[in-house]
């Protein structure tokens, strides 16, 4: 796998914050989120973006799925949101390019762990320019569109917990 800035944990760079009200980091989201239940994805609060950001780029994955599907299970990928958003509303209609996910679905596919609690991370960047990346772009792809066309300006992320006892599609 490439080594691109959506790969892995974030560190946090600069002032950018990514918060929920519908959970803690760290903690339990709730039923609605998964894939088998409301498959909606969760209320995200977004502050400290740079005055000179151009988009902002979200991904949800699930670093946890690696043994069971082989590879970091990717559930959302958005790119070219307007930086001035604030918040993603519950079940956002994106106004913005969604990607496929590894449902092989565009938007959001919520957790559905096969096993135990995974802890699913939502990862946010600040870039200095907007993405010409079509919406069939996969994440590997779109963080190599970063790392040759864009400057990433700040970057945080937060992660949810989600049980299988929620609710699992597998």
């Amino acid at each position: 796998m490439a080594e691109t800035p959506l790969n892995g944990d974030i560190e946090q760079q600069g002032e950018l914050r990514l918060s929920s009200p519908d959970f803690e980091d760290g903690q339990r989201m709730p039923d609605f989120v998964g894939y088998v239940n409301d498959n909606d994805n969760p209320e995200l609060h977004i502050e400290g973006v740079p005055a000179d950001a151009e988009s902002l780029v979200l991904i949800m994955d699930d670093p946890e799925a690696k043994p069971a599907a082989g590879h970091v299970w990717n559930h959302w990928l958005v790119w070219n949101i307007d930086p001035d958003i604030g918040t993603i509303p519950r079940c956002w209609a994106a106004e913005a390019v969604e990607g496929y996910n590894d449902f092989v679905e565009q938007g959001y596919g919520g957790p559905s762990p096969p096993d135990e609690a995974h802890g699913y991370r939502f990862k946010l960047f600040a870039l200095d320019s907007t993405l010409e990346t079509p919406p069939e772009t996969r994440k590997n792809r779109l963080g190599s569109t970063i790392t040759l066309n864009a400057e990433v300006l700040a970057a945080t992320q937060i992660v949810g917990e989600y049980h299988s006892d929620q609710g699992t599609a597998f």
